[in-house]
């Protein structure tokens, strides 16, 4: 099922480019299916399964010769590594920490790739879900940051997470973008002559 269907998406283009029209700050939104494909995953644990068929035999005293043994490996690790490639599957089988970390790393990757640290007064802010990691993060860049303290970033953050746990995922992320642009026009209100300097719509990757 997806995070948000198409309906939902149009709505939270809306309320990004209302946000935008009353700063000067730049607001970008990134919704990630995953922040990583983890292709060795499923080949790891599919390995882990295999390696352990000849100690199984053993234990249980089948008299399987070793042709047997070696076939029967060989079709449990490709069988393996197909099935745990389902991102239900798969995404179970990361320790939270490697998502964690993963999910961190995409969101500094994309502030970057989107230009967020070359915009006018350093004022770019970046809203960041992944949605495979179950990962939510706000990335402000250096002007922001000076004017605006981290704590009021994780509050929407936190905010956020809980209307999706609550199953309100198109409201969660339509009020963190209202939240942010409502601290973004109290430090950065709009300006004559401001440019538009990033998309104003939401970007899926």
């Amino acid at each position: 099922m997806a995070f948000l269907n198409a309906e939902e998406k149009q709505r939270l283009r809306a309320k990004i480019k209302e946000a935008e029209q009353k700063t000067s700050g730049e607001l970008v939104t990134v919704i990630a299916r995953e922040s990583d494909p983890y292709s060795y995953i499923p080949l790891l644990w599919a390995a882990v399964v295999v390696l352990a068929v000849p100690v199984m035999v053993v234990v249980l005293g089948l008299s399987w010769s070793l042709s047997l043994v070696s076939v029967l490996q060989m079709g449990l690790f490709v069988v393996l590594g197909l099935a745990l490639r389902w991102p239900p599957v798969k995404l179970l089988l990361i320790p939270a920490k490697v998502k964690q970390r993963r999910a961190a790393r995409t969101a500094r990757e994309v502030f970057l790739e989107q230009g967020l640290h070359h915009t006018e007064g350093r004022c770019g802010l970046l809203l960041f879900v992944s949605v495979g990691e179950r990962y939510v993060e706000i990335l402000a860049d250096k002007g922001i940051s000076d004017k605006i303290k981290q704590a009021q970033w994780d509050a929407i953050v936190a905010d956020f997470v809980k209307a999706v746990k609550g199953g309100r995922h198109a409201e969660g992320f339509e009020q963190a973008v209202e939240a942010c642009g409502a601290l973004l026009a109290e430090h950065f209100p709009i300006q004559p002559g401001d440019k538009n300097e990033l998309p104003d719509h939401l970007i899926e990757i």
